[in-house]
């Protein structure tokens, strides 16, 4: 048997080819631009992604027995408002996950309907990426088309659609739009009301394990496949991502250092941060989980190396930073290039160096971004100590790993071991496995992650290095506080 996971990305889909046994036969990631029509603006046609699937799998499967394919799941990137007419074509360009337009919708929702009545109707408050701002946003701003939505949608589900005909949801990826009471698992009424949405407007929601459907005749003959191909309902690209890193169960910890960043802590039960600094989602292994998100990670060094430097090749813009510079830098960097979610929840934040000097160098600049970001992950996880959660040690996956140095800094940086994996592809490696437990390969998530998932590296803490970058945290965390108060007039 053999399984297909789909990693709907922010700039490409990543396509893999599984084998029951977990191992990977072949992958293949076709890439799409990224629109930013206004500034922190940010937007992505839906065709795209099924023009990336379509491409992309026949090409996946090429020299395989296609025959032997029986499952396909996705993992996608989360809150990206998807919106369908009556004839189920796209209405307008999906607003993605790290659009900040949303400003005076979000403060409505949290000052107006007020966070208190929002945690308790969806567990959380509004982010500017989640999806009922942008709803509230297109009411507003675009109210003919707001008219003609017929169906609510999100990335992957899109993609689903496509396959199967089925307009579905998973309950990990729905937990990001502010629509779903994530303890009961339902759309909350009175937050389709507060939207003005109607229920038949919304997807059928299942576990992301469970079959939605299988595919199309006339889509099965354009990828190649068998029409019994099963499609599982898949997770938000979290999910997925801590699925394939093993991050089910209760109390398992998996770091994504992806474009955007997450700390992603499992849970067999429902709970919710007092602060609602962290968010409350239903997890794709049929439990809970919070997340803290941050919206620019290893997007940060992405920019510096290829916007500023104008280089694509990391390794080489790295080669001077050794070891011996590690929390010693007097270069400070906040890496909020398009604004930030967990845990200021400020879409006018701004990316800053500070400490800049005569004697700076490429070195010093390079450093900041590296370890800013990691700052940034600690953020969340004082949260998550704050609230009683023991973070010991976590695995880390994304992008990020790539880069040889971060690994090192984010252990320094938290103090905790990170067990790095054998196989790191996240979303699509996770969707595998959900597709293998509804195929019934697998009794459930949970025994396969076990099954599959290895490590087979750990990266330590160094005291002595712990101790240099607790003392530079705490010079870092209060520069967002001194420039709060800035931000806003420089937009």
């Amino acid at each position: 048997m053999l399984f297909i996971g789909i990693d709907l990305g922010t700039s490409a889909t990543k396509l893999l080819l599984v084998d029951e046994k977990g191992s990977i036969l072949n992958e293949v990631s076709k890439d799409y631009p990224l629109f930013f029509p206004h500034p922190g603006w940010s937007e992505q046609p839906a065709e795209g992604w099924w023009d990336a699937c379509l491409t992309g799998i026949p090409e996946l499967i090429k020299g395989f027995d296609a025959s032997q394919v029986v499952g396909i799941g996705a993992g996608g990137q989360m809150h990206g408002l998807v919106t369908l007419d009556k004839e189920d074509k796209t209405i307008r360009p999906a607003i993605l996950w790290n659009d900040g337009r949303t400003a005076e919708e979000t403060d409505y929702l949290n000052t107006v309907i007020g966070k208190e009545k929002l945690s308790k109707l969806t567990a959380n408050i509004a982010f500017a990426g989640f999806t009922a701002p942008k709803i509230l946003w297109m009411k507003k701003n675009e109210p003919e088309n707001f008219e003609r939505i017929a169906k609510i949608m999100l990335p992957k589900d899109y993609v689903n659609y496509m396959l199967t005909g089925v307009h579905c949801c998973d309950y990990s990826d729905a937990s990001g739009m502010l629509l779903l009471d994530v303890e009961h698992k339902c759309w909350s009424k009175e937050m389709l009301e507060i939207c003005d949405v109607k229920e038949e407007q919304m997807p059928k929601l299942f576990e992301s394990y469970e079959v939605v459907g299988t595919i199309k005749p006339d889509v099965a003959a354009k990828l190649g496949l068998n029409e019994g191909v099963k499609v599982v309902a898949g997770a938000g690209d979290n999910a997925a991502a801590a699925i394939g890193t093993g991050t089910v169960g209760d109390g398992h910890c998996n770091i994504s250092l992806g474009t955007s960043g997450t700390i992603f802590i499992s849970s067999k039960k429902f709970g919710v941060d007092p602060l609602n600094s962290l968010h409350a989602f239903a997890h794709a292994d049929g439990a809970y989980h919070l997340m803290g998100c941050m919206l620019s990670a290893a997007s940060c060094n992405k920019w510096i190396c290829s916007d500023i430097l104008e280089t694509t090749d990391f390794k080489a813009a790295y080669k001077d930073l050794t070891s011996d510079k590690f929390g010693k830098n007097h270069v400070y960097f906040l890496p909020y290039l398009m604004g930030e979610r967990s845990p200021i929840n400020d879409t006018n934040a701004r990316g800053t160096f500070t400490g800049i000097t005569m004697d700076t160098n490429r070195t010093d600049i390079l450093q900041a971004v590296l370890e800013g970001v990691a700052f940034a992950f600690r953020d969340q996880y004082e949260i998550a100590k704050e609230i009683g959660v023991n973070i010991s040690r976590s695995t880390i996956c994304g992008g990020g790993i790539k880069t040889k140095q971060w690994p090192i800094i984010m252990a320094n940086v938290l103090g905790i071991p990170l067990d790095m994996l054998k196989t790191e592809q996240g979303p699509g490696y996770g969707a595998c496995i959900l597709a293998m437990v509804g195929c019934g390969l697998y009794k459930d998530v949970e025994t396969a992650a076990k099954e599959l998932v290895e490590i087979v590296e750990t990266v330590e803490p160094d005291p002595d290095l712990v101790k240099l970058y607790d003392a530079a945290y705490a010079k870092y965390k209060k520069i967002y506080p001194a420039l709060k108060p800035v931000f806003p007039e420089i937009l």
